[in-house]
């Protein structure tokens, strides 16, 4: 059974409406996730060495490596993201760095939970698009092709 079946849902009129706006939903979760990734990743794009001291805290060397690498895997891959094109490729790169922003909050930082929430929340969003792929929305479909 899904979780628009009438039979399961306390209000059955309401199944019509969910079943119609599901794909659309999707996509304007994964499109706004992509254009806040793309804008938050701006000022590294702009300055793509200018993490190198934190990247090499955390334990990447060398940070001129993984700066640049960083940077562009949140302003490209958010805006891969938004557009649906390598779809599950941007979102694996994305989850990757916000697991490790989870780490850095949560453990360098000493800031807990409170510290790494939001990534937390950032990577169960950019994780469901790992399984999902785009839509019917997406340049993947146009496509006709997805990892």
């Amino acid at each position: 059974m899904s979780s628009t079946d009438s039979s399961r849902l306390i209000a059955p009129a309401a199944a019509p409406l969910y079943r119609s706006t599901h794909e659309i939903v999707e996509t304007v979760l994964r499109v706004v996730a992509g254009v806040c990734l793309a804008i938050h990743g701006s000022g590294k794009i702009a300055d793509p060495f200018g993490a190198i001291q934190m990247v090499e805290g955390l334990g990447f060397y060398p940070g001129v490596f993984w700066s640049p690498l960083l940077a562009a895997s949140e302003f490209f891959g958010g805006i891969l993201l938004a557009l649906g094109l390598f779809t599950r490729v941007a979102a694996l790169a994305t989850t990757i760095i916000l697991l490790v922003t989870v780490y850095f909050h949560w453990v360098t930082m000493s800031q807990g939970f409170s510290g790494a929430e939001k990534s937390i929340l950032w990577a169960a969003i950019t994780l469901f698009f790992i399984s999902r792929g785009g839509n019917a929305h997406s340049v993947d479909a146009r496509l006709k092709k997805t990892f």
